[in-house]
């Protein structure tokens, strides 16, 4: 066993401890089904079908479908939480639907593009290691337990408060960050699909105002979802607020902008325009 692959077996603990962590915080005060909270069962959910497409996906030493579970994931998982929770108020329809849409979007676009490519590069080291892949597939469980937290103590918890300005000025954030996210990614793919672009990189549309604007969009309607939920919330599940945040730091810092920001430079690096597009346009931020 390599290192790497002693790193990733006691990882895998660790991962699990701090998913049921937040479905214990989230789920006080919450609906509860054979005396378990409805938001831990919701949690026991995103990390078994991780686990289930582990199999098929070491068996087959194939990524392809990876984000498409993901993305089914979050569909499967609400939905459950909605239809177990003893009647449905309209916020939690309203989070629902909204979480749903997102879902199918970018499920379908991530499915399509790696479809296109063939694979994700990101995976090629990790995928014939059997505790490094199931690792990434576990991570990929707390990937959507962290970002449906809020989302889920709203909907399990046993309170109910009607529509209010929370609600529609949340809709109304989600709904701005969306249509940045999906324009962004469209006017990318229209980029690319493009003979003549062929070894260029993209600084038109709202890619001449972020180097990043789609993921500005995402972080951007996970605070809108965060604002509709925020009334409901109580107590302990005030922690999952956690989630906007968690989005934040996982695009920022992790596994979104510095993994591209450093293949940007090592593929464009040292060329003027490039550096010059790099210098004048913010990283994140969609600039007015």
């Amino acid at each position: 066993m390599t290192k790497a692959d002693s790193y990733a077996l006691l990882t895998l603990p660790v991962v699990i401890l701090m998913g049921f962590g937040v479905a214990w915080a989230g789920g006080q005060g919450g609906h509860v089904v054979y005396n378990v909270p409805l938001f831990g069962w919701a949690v026991g959910l995103a990390f078994v079908i991780q686990w289930v497409a582990f199999v098929p996906a070491y068996l087959l030493q194939t990524e392809r479908f990876f984000d498409l579970v993901g993305s089914l994931t979050y569909i499967l998982v609400i939905v459950m939480a909605v239809l177990l929770r003893d009647g449905v108020d309209e916020r939690s329809l309203l989070l629902l639907v909204l979480v749903v849409i997102w879902a199918m979007r970018l499920g379908t676009f991530l499915f399509c593009r790696i479809h296109k490519a063939g694979k994700d590069d990101r995976f090629d080291e990790i995928k014939p290691s059997f505790f490094r892949f199931l690792n990434a597939w576990t991570l990929q469980g707390l990937w959507v337990t962290f970002t449906l937290a809020a989302v889920l103590a709203a909907v399990t918890a046993t309170q109910q408060k009607e529509m209010d300005g929370f609600a529609w000025v949340g809709f109304l954030i989600w709904l701005f960050g969306f249509v940045i996210e999906v324009v962004a990614d469209h006017q990318k793919r229209q980029f690319r699909d493009n003979p003549e672009n062929k070894g260029k990189f993209i600084q038109s549309g709202l890619w001449s105002k972020s180097r990043h604007p789609n993921y500005f969009g995402e972080i951007v309607l996970w605070v809108g979802v965060a604002v509709i939920a925020l009334p409901v919330l109580q107590g302990w599940q005030w922690v999952t607020l956690i989630s906007p945040v968690f989005v934040w730091v996982l695009i920022r810092y992790i596994s979104g902008i510095p993994l591209l920001e450093k293949k940007a430079d090592m593929r464009w690096g040292g060329q003027a325009d490039y550096e010059a597009y790099k210098k004048n346009t913010p990283l994140l931020v969609v600039r007015p």
